[in-house]
């Protein structure tokens, strides 16, 4: 019997970087399993950078995921 091969990979996760702030906060998208399902997440940076190294995070930059260019149609469409 052949099962289909999964498209959701829940052991990959992915941060965008979209601020760092002159608070020592870092502002960041999170995805797991696809990078361009996101939350938008805020913590310090010695926090974000344990939560980076829990969950053994890939940090994208906005040419690898389509999350920018969505959000650009979202603000300009309607």
């Amino acid at each position: 019997m052949n099962h289909p091969q999964s498209l959701f990979w829940s052991t990959r996760r992915y941060v965008r970087i979209t601020s760092r702030r002159d608070d020592g906060y870092v502002e960041f998208d999170f995805s797991v399993g696809d990078s361009d399902l996101t939350v938008e997440l805020i913590m310090n940076d010695t926090m974000f950078e344990h939560f980076c190294r829990i969950n053994e995070v890939q940090t994208l930059d906005a040419d690898e995921s389509g999350i920018e260019r969505s959000r650009e149609r979202w603000r300009f469409e309607g």
